[in-house]
């Protein structure tokens, strides 16, 4: 019995070695997209070993660099560090346009609140307002609870680019690590608000119009909404293009007819085939 048990083990060892692998880190916000890619390719590919995290952008880009990861998402354009040091490195990195999204400001459902501009979204998050009385008299006299994605996230960085415009973030503003985290904070404060990505967004928070425009399908994909934004996968092509293995496969599958409609059912507004 125990040479039988340990003939399996030595098995499933070779079995794991000669099995395809494919590692993909970066971007919380386009986190449920690959979950939805990686659901159908695994009924394609069923020896495909395919490990997902999503605890920021500029990780799946440093994981890039290091060779930790065969896929970087991330929900912004690249650094100008990040270019310095593929050019330092003799690397490069292309990107695939997977999505376009929508970051939507977000309010508790029982706040009288439907829209807000630009400059009060700054002034409410570099701190010149506190309480949202002082956004609107007719809000109540009560102190403004704003949320924020932590420092590695890709939306924090175009929400920080498109709105505070170079100004720091007040300290008093609440980090959380996920987007999930912030429609959990949300929907249990009513003085709360908060910024995430649209396919986030449940019924259990209310989404304001910016400058008088909501984050609707069309208005997304034109660039009407502000705060709109391309999301992407990056991959190592250093050495060329891959024209085969584990990340061609999952980029032809994203990118696909099937691919895009699970983008759709994700929240977000497919690239392709619109």
């Amino acid at each position: 019995m125990k040479k039988l048990l340990i003939v399996g083990f030595i098995l499933s060892i070779i079995a794991l070695a000669f099995s395809d692998t494919l590692v993909i880190k970066g971007s919380n916000t386009i986190f449920p997209v690959s979950q939805l890619w990686i659901e159908e390719i695994k009924t394609l590919y069923p020896d495909l070993i395919i490990t997902l995290e999503g605890a920021g952008s500029s990780t799946g880009i440093a994981s890039l660099f290091n060779g930790t990861a065969d896929i970087a998402n991330s929900s912004r354009w690249l650094k100008k560090e990040e270019i310095t040091q593929m050019a330092k490195e003799e690397k490069y990195f292309i990107p695939i346009v997977l999505a376009y999204d929508g970051i939507a400001i977000i309010v508790n459902k029982e706040l009288p609140l439907d829209s807000i501009t630009i400059q009060e979204l700054a002034d409410i998050y570099t701190g010149k307002i506190s309480q949202w009385n002082q956004l609107n008299p007719n809000l109540p006299n009560q102190r403004i609870v704003a949320y924020s994605r932590n420092t590695a996230s890709g939306t924090f960085e175009t929400f920080s680019e498109n709105v505070l415009k170079g100004e720091k973030m007040s300290p008093n503003i609440q980090m959380l690590e996920s987007s999930q985290a912030e429609i959990n904070a949300v929907s249990r404060n009513k003085y709360a608000i908060a910024y995430t990505g649209i396919g986030y967004v449940t019924n259990d928070v209310k989404v304001l119009s910016v400058e008088g425009i909501m984050p609707t399908k069309l208005n997304i994909l034109n660039s009407i909404y502000p705060i709109s934004r391309p999301l992407y996968m990056f991959i190592d092509a250093t050495n060329g293009y891959p024209q085969k293995g584990p990340v061609k496969q999952y980029i032809s599958f994203g990118l696909s007819k099937r691919g895009q409609e699970l983008v759709e059912e994700a929240g977000y507004v497919a690239a392709y085939g619109f």
